[in-house]
């Protein structure tokens, strides 16, 4: 054993503890949640349950209220993914291949949402909706969650769409396709990369979105983020567990259907702007 180790050297080693730590503690809590969600009867001090069970799936997908925040909560983010790519992907072309006065300054403003606590620029938003009619209603609730992807559906594509050589579409132009020919059987296809990240990060972050929900779209309006707070205080810790496994399992597929199909270069590539 001692001669296994000294042949790995320190270096090996320690790089091997600090990915069992990192293992450790990202996998830890996620393995904690699934073992309270299948716990029939759990007493401490005990490692394992004494007895595993769905009561609790039951349970949470009983309740009116949890049942229907599921749904929302995914049809709000198809919808605002949606709109997002109508809107923004023209706007992220627009500042790939376009040169017009204060482009970079327009980029720019896109982080501003992120700039700042989330909960002031809420505030000052749902006064705006509040004089506009929007507030309690589904699309006051979109353009909320819209104001905070705004990034993602911006920089990203526009990346993507730089990362295209611009020799690439002039060829096919001297060959006689149309502008809209080479947009469509060229850049598009080239940039769709960055595009389905950007989508992946919008359909999730819209998902998690809990404070501006809260603002604008309460009482009629309660997504997943929301009421986990009503749970965690309410409800036991198994059926919390339960609602955590639901509100985590999309962020999990998802990244890991974008590691399969989208390289990492690609992916890192959306945030490096020239």
């Amino acid at each position: 054993m001692r001669w296994y180790l000294k042949a790995l050297g320190p270096r090996k080693i320690v790089e091997f503890l600090i990915l069992v730590v990192f293992v450790i503690f990202f996998l830890g809590p996620l393995l904690n949640l699934a073992i309270l969600a299948f716990t029939g009867k759990w007493t401490y001090p005990d490692i394992l349950p004494h007895e595993w069970s769905l009561k609790w799936w039951t349970f949470v997908f009983q309740q009116e209220d949890i049942a229907k925040s599921i749904g929302l909560s995914f049809v709000i983010a198809t919808i605002v993914t949606a709109l997002s790519i109508v809107l923004c992907i023209p706007a992220a072309y627009a500042f790939a291949r376009i040169r017009f006065p204060l482009s970079k300054f327009f980029l720019f403003s896109f982080l501003l949402t992120h700039a700042f606590p989330k909960m002031g620029l809420y505030v000052s938003i749902a006064v705006l909706f509040f004089k506009l009619g929007l507030m309690n209603t589904l699309i006051g609730v979109v353009l909320i969650h819209m104001i905070n992807v705004l990034m993602f559906m911006t920089w990203i594509p526009t990346a993507a769409f730089r990362n295209v050589h611009m020799a690439q579409e002039e060829s096919a132009r001297d060959v006689g396709a149309s502008p809209f020919r080479v947009f469509r059987s060229i850049t598009l296809p080239m940039a769709m990369p960055g595009i389905i990240v950007a989508s992946i990060f919008t359909f999730l972050n819209s998902l998690d979105e809990a404070q501006g929900t809260f603002l604008v779209g309460i009482p009629n309006y309660k997504t997943m983020p929301i009421v986990m707070y009503s749970i965690i205080s309410d409800y036991p810790a198994y059926a919390g567990a339960v609602f955590s496994i639901i509100l985590t399992a999309p962020t999990i597929i998802l990244l890991l259907a974008a590691q399969r199909f989208v390289s990492a270069d690609i992916m890192s590539s959306g945030f490096q702007l020239k």
